[in-house]
């Protein structure tokens, strides 16, 4: 580990902060001056005049991501230091630095880790790729795919494949991603063959299924397989679509696919058995042929005729209704030809889009108010953070004397909640039009969320805090 040190600038704490400008007593420049000279610079004249200024922004920004990342371990070791001053276990220092970073970049908690992450492996593992990303020889993300494919090495051995790929005398000149993974695998299956075979065995721990939003209400359901289980799966499918095509089937290969994997996992033809949609929309939308779109959980945005359809709307309209309602889940049951559609109607305050609050004097959020909370927040509450809602919790803690009420939740993710309960978070609501949140960090920073509109509404933006970004 010295040998590690030598090579790059000696002290930890050195390396994460870098020389300081204005040593001799002069005046210090800020990024925010950085910002506003930017600002002032006129665009170049001329085609040639133009691309010269759009190579030098990207190597300006390279030498930034460079800046962050040494500012980000400089972070970590301030955060660590303040945190064993106040008593903190070695074992729990640290905690909550990955979420402060990604508040402050505007990136979700996950992706706050990654960077922070990939920042203390280039400031103090691997020098020579860091020089690359500041001279503007490498981006940030070729510079996260050597971080990435050498992961599996120790410190020395890591080091050891920064120096032998050289990345900062322009090695990678040219090279396209591809060829920048293609290196480091060498380089790493060169150095150190047993942990790359680690490595491998270890993935296979990793396999997941995950969704996200695809463009016109389509979805991208991915799974994260063993190779061999992947290509058995495929195989499967291949088979079923040739199969079928040879004997008339009128749909595309990859339809028939499609429609296969859905069919085998969820055991029906049309896909949907039981399973709770929730589909939020206006009573316009629903009974009236409204245009308003409405809101899929888990999804986002989908078109108002696109909802009306998959709940079979143009039936008995249930009985009552809000001057605002959403559709949900609620005894006034209606059937189709797939699947039954229940109805809940969820009344809004008419000038905010609020929902008008419930209370319980429980200590748990109970599964009415738990569908209730989830209905407004939709995701995890923290800015910038769309992971699915895990967890329900309490902005002022119940230890606290905060109530379980509507007002006083928060839909959060499992990673989010955590990191809320470490020293220095503090969480507050704000005397808003709607439900809004103030998050105050270690660091005094603080950041607002605010509930995101329910179908029918469009919300004013937010103030920003005063010590916001």
């Amino acid at each position: 580990m010295e040998k590690i040190w030598e090579q790059s600038a000696i002290d930890p704490s050195a390396v994460a902060l870098g020389e300081r400008a204005g040593s001799d007593g002069g005046s210090v420049p800020c990024v925010s001056q950085l910002s506003t000279l930017l600002a002032a610079i006129p665009l170049g004249i001329g085609s040639g005049e133009l691309i010269d200024q759009i190579r030098g922004l990207e190597n300006l920004k390279s030498a930034a991501v460079g800046l962050q990342a040494r500012a980000a371990v400089a972070l970590d070791l301030a955060q660590r230091q303040e945190q064993a001053v106040a008593g903190v276990p070695d074992s729990e220092q640290g905690q909550g630095v990955a979420a402060q970073l990604a508040l402050a970049r505007r990136e979700s908690p996950n992706r706050g880790s990654r960077l922070l992450g990939l920042a203390k492996a280039l400031v103090t593992e691997m020098p020579r790729t860091m020089a690359a990303l500041e001279s503007g020889q490498l981006n940030e993300w070729r510079a996260s795919l050597l971080v990435r494919e050498t992961a599996c090495l120790s410190s020395e051995d890591r080091w050891a494949v920064d120096q032998e790929l050289a990345p900062d005398t322009g090695t990678f000149e040219g090279a396209g991603d591809k060829a920048v993974i293609d290196a480091a695998k060498a380089a790493t299956y060169r150095r150190d063959p047993r942990s790359v075979a680690q490595r491998a065995s270890h993935a296979a721990t990793e396999r997941t299924v995950t969704l996200r939003p695809a463009p016109d209400t389509m979805t991208y359901l991915t799974a994260l397989l063993p190779v061999a289980h992947g290509v058995a799966v495929y195989a499967a499918l291949s088979r079923k679509a040739d199969s079928a095509r040879s004997g008339g089937d009128s749909r595309i290969r990859g339809q028939v696919m499609a429609d296969t994997l859905v069919e085998r996992i969820t055991g029906r033809r049309g896909g949907i058995s039981g399973v709770g949609l929730e589909v939020i929309m206006t009573d316009r939308t629903l009974l009236q042929g409204d245009s308003e779109p409405a809101r899929l959980k888990g999804y986002g945005i989908v078109p108002a005729a696109w909802a009306r359809a998959l709940v079979g709307a143009g039936g008995a309209a249930p009985s009552g209704g809000g001057r605002e309602s959403a559709t949900g889940g609620g005894p006034a049951p209606k059937q189709d030809e797939e699947f039954t559609v229940w109805l809940r109607r969820l009344y809004t305050a008419p000038s905010t889009g609020e929902l008008i609050t419930m209370d319980s004097k429980a200590r748990l959020f109970p599964p009415r108010l738990r569908r209730f909370i989830e209905v407004r927040d939709d995701t995890c509450r923290t800015p910038y953070c769309d992971a699915p809602i895990r967890h329900l919790d309490h902005v002022v803690p119940w230890h606290s004397g905060g109530t379980t009420t509507v007002s006083n939740s928060a839909g959060l993710c499992e990673a989010c909640n955590h990191t809320k309960e470490n020293p220095g978070w503090t969480a507050k609501q704000l005397a808003e039009d709607v439900h809004t949140l103030e998050v105050s960090t270690p660091t005094g920073h603080s950041y607002r969320s605010s509930a995101p509109p329910l179908p029918g509404h469009v919300r004013r933006p937010l103030r920003p805090p005063g010590l916001d970004y």
